[in-house]
């Protein structure tokens, strides 16, 4: 019954219900916006030093005892993800005091980004399968209205089609969720596990894991489920499009994760197999379409399926190597792509119509230097170029891709991502190196320079200092090796 479970997930709940009260008071809710977001930071570190001393946390809501409650679990892969996820939100709403964007004027944005945080939160530490879905659509609900009341005029009609096409993921999700009741009569994940444990496979369970898996793809815009993506994130607000294209689709990974490691490992091998061609087209698909796109925020958003087909290779291999490289590369790429975005927003409120397409950012860093190094080590950063943090991640799929002998889709891999080298230098000549081709608004952007800056800088200790990042994926790995250790935290015994 360990209370800094609670914190990530409430603290910005009760944080953004008492923003929409002080609505017209917007110093006070970006105060409430960084004390809520920093006090989950704080519990989500809190409970991943617990666990490196051995621990995992585990809160029964209400006091019952599961599998009839609910109950908050803190694993090493959970608190790994949520240490993660609340350190972009924490600079994502640090970005949001600085920027300048109408929509972050609102009063219902930071309760809303609030509630996304903690959605986020709750997502990964909730050990019921059934408040996953509650807390996964809590952070679609959230990023949707956040995404319709951009400034980009296709915000409305980007957050409609990703209303629709998330509906398809919820379809997916509660058509599985409700065959593993229908069959176990049980809600709780390592309840589940446990009688999956026992050798038979109902056909219900066969089939809910086939639904969960297509609603994972889908929240990860894995190739073909990434049709919404692009216009989805592209269209955000710059620190909701940071969170979206950077932690949000990470969800996903997570329960492709806990499904394979915990519940379905019966199954894992043949979804592995599936995860690698998934990964091999996402890759090549989303490096050449960031490469052929007009806008940097969407040259973003497609580098995002690249990266996550990289993410899926790992998993996909399912040795215990390339599992713990796919985890380091989760996080990596997380802190890294949510920088770039960032900073892609801060070039763009230079222009004058405050546009990302590349076509009107020509020459517009070229008032921006600082902004200019901080891009630049992102991409490379990003490509895998030394010694950044990518650099760390991609070097750990390749070793284990050669200790699992896939040579084959190692080097379409490699060769994959050579792209992003291409389109992140191109697009950095043409901002930062030619000459303006337009207006460009000379006014001070250090405010808003702060949170990619301390991002980027994230990317470089993690890139020099990576070991114990890599230490920690590799306990993670051989934890979740064991499902019996989660089984029994969360059951007892």
């Amino acid at each position: 019954m360990n209370a800094l479970l609670l914190g990530p997930v409430f603290v910005p709940l009760l944080l953004a219900a008492i923003s929409v009260v002080l609505a017209r008071n917007r110093s006070l809710q970006q105060l409430l916006g960084l004390v809520g977001s920093v006090v989950a930071w704080l519990c989500s570190v809190g409970v991943l030093l617990a666990n490196l001393q051995g621990e995992t946390l585990v809160y029964r809501l209400g006091g019952w005892p599961p599998p009839f409650g609910i109950a908050l679990v803190g694993d090493l892969l959970a608190s790994l993800f949520a240490v993660m996820a609340t350190t972009i939100v924490a600079a994502g709403v640090l970005y949001t005091v600085g920027c300048k964007d109408v929509a972050v004027t609102y009063p219902a944005f930071m309760p809303l980004f609030l509630c996304m945080g903690a959605g986020l939160s709750g997502a990964l530490y909730t050990g019921d399968i059934f408040t996953l879905f509650v807390f996964i659509e809590l952070t679609v609900l959230a990023s949707v209205v956040l995404v319709a009341i951009s400034d980009n005029r296709l915000g409305l009609e980007a957050a409609i089609k990703y209303l629709f096409i998330s509906a398809m993921g919820t379809l997916f999700l509660l058509t599985g969720i409700a065959a593993l009741y229908a069959t176990f009569g049980t809600l709780n994940m390592a309840d589940i596990g446990q009688l999956l444990a026992g050798g038979s496979r109902p056909l219900l369970a066969q089939a809910a894991a086939v639904m969960l898996m297509c609603a994972f793809l889908l929240k990860s815009a894995v190739f073909p489920f990434h049709f919404w993506q692009p216009d989805f994130h592209a269209a955000a607000p710059t620190p909701v499009s940071a969170i979206l294209s950077s932690v949000v689709v990470k969800v996903g990974i997570y329960g492709l994760i806990r499904m394979t490691t915990l519940m379905f490992t019966a199954e894992a091998p043949l979804i592995h197999d599936l995860l690698v061609l998934l990964g091999v087209f996402g890759v090549f698909f989303g490096s050449l379409g960031a490469l052929r796109t007009y806008d940097a925020k969407r040259l973003l958003a497609y580098s995002t399926f690249g990266q996550v087909g990289f993410i899926l290779v790992g998993i996909g291999w399912g040795t215990a190597a390339t599992l713990a490289a796919a985890l380091v590369y989760v996080v990596n790429h997380s802190v890294i792509k949510a920088a770039l975005l960032m900073l892609a927003g801060a070039i763009a409120s230079r222009t004058a119509t405050k546009t990302a397409r590349l076509s009107e950012l020509g020459g517009v860093g070229k008032v921006m230097p600082m902004t200019g190094v901080l891009y630049l080590l992102g991409g490379l950063a990003l490509a895998g170029a030394p010694p950044l943090n990518g650099f760390v991640s991609k070097a750990a799929l390749v070793l284990g891709g050669i200790d699992a002998q896939e040579w084959l889709i190692l080097a379409l891999v490699v060769g994959a991502g050579l792209i992003t080298l291409l389109y992140m230098t191109r697009t950095w000549q043409l901002i930062f190196q030619q000459a303006p081709s337009g207006e460009v608004q000379l006014k001070p952007a250090g405010d808003r320079q702060i949170a990619p800056a301390l991002l980027i800088g994230l990317c470089i200790v993690l890139g020099l200092y990576g070991g114990p990042l890599l230490d920690f994926a590799a306990r993670t790995v051989a934890q979740l090796g064991d499902p019996q250790l989660y089984i029994r935290a969360v059951l007892g015994g």
